[in-house]
């Protein structure tokens, strides 16, 4: 396929069972991004002083750090859609699930069982792993609820827009379907999380202040998702438009 027929827009069908060079190495990208993300950041809150007072924020920013690399993953799942088309991000966005479900599973199992009193090691190890890796149930609930809803919020709009504006200005796409799956991955998140632990104007606060750092997040890096996507339509030879695509999330069919 010459890279002149990128101009015809490809429904999935046309590559239904075709084995592409970079697409296992994005979703690799997609699954280690959004397990180091939840399982690394949430655990250590960062305060940096600000130059000056920000009203409703203050003279300091405290955020987890888990959010300044979270959004990469919407990144990635704008580029699987935008290339690829979305049922091949479908599959991705499960595998993204069932490996989170399992890095959730397997820390409650490690920190519950009995550490080994003979081991001089474990006595400062176990509560480090409790504190680091032992979520609440709301927690776990709330980061895989959200990242399931959110990521297919996001594929969806971004599928939907390309069909649309028939393929141009793709900075629309990539910032409009973010600020439809940010938002509903963040108004899920905290309240499923703190509701009642927090007062509903710190859920508020958070849920806007984050909300606003991870769509600017993904404005900034525009121009790198136009040259990866540029890219890997050129060296795949293909560019998928969802035109007739049954866009349940409940299926693995490409």
């Amino acid at each position: 396929m010459t890279n002149a027929s990128l101009d015809v827009p490809m429904a999935p069908a046309l590559t239904h069972g075709r084995r592409f060079q970079y697409y296992d190495l994005i979703m690799v990208g997609f699954v280690t991004v959004l397990l180091c993300s939840n399982l690394i950041g949430p655990a250590k809150v960062c305060l940096i002083p600000l130059p000056f007072s920000v009203p409703g924020i203050g003279e300091s920013l405290s955020f987890g750090a888990g959010n300044l690399f979270f959004p990469i993953s919407y990144i990635f799942g704008d580029i699987l859609t935008e290339v690829y088309g979305y049922a091949r991000a479908r599959r991705v966005i499960w595998a993204g699930f069932f490996a989170l479900l399992f890095a959730s599973l397997m820390s409650a199992i490690i920190i519950g069982l009995p550490a080994d009193p003979n081991e001089p090691f474990n006595a400062a190890l176990q509560p480090a792993l409790e504190t680091v890796f032992g979520n609440t149930w709301r927690i776990v609930l709330a980061s895989i609820v959200a990242f399931w809803v959110g990521d297919f919020v996001n594929s969806y709009v971004m599928a939907k827009m390309k069909v649309w504006t028939r393929g141009k200005y793709l900075w629309t796409r990539t910032i409009g379907s973010t600020v439809a799956g940010q938002g509903a991955d963040s108004l899920l998140f905290y309240p499923i999380a703190f509701l009642g632990i927090w007062s509903a104007e710190s859920i508020f606060a958070v849920i806007l202040f984050n909300f606003g750092f991870k769509v600017l997040l993904e404005a900034l890096m525009t121009p790198v998702t136009y040259r990866v996507v540029g890219f890997l339509k050129r060296a795949e030879g293909v560019d998928i438009y969802d035109r007739g695509t049954d866009f349940t999330p409940f299926s693995l069919r490409d």
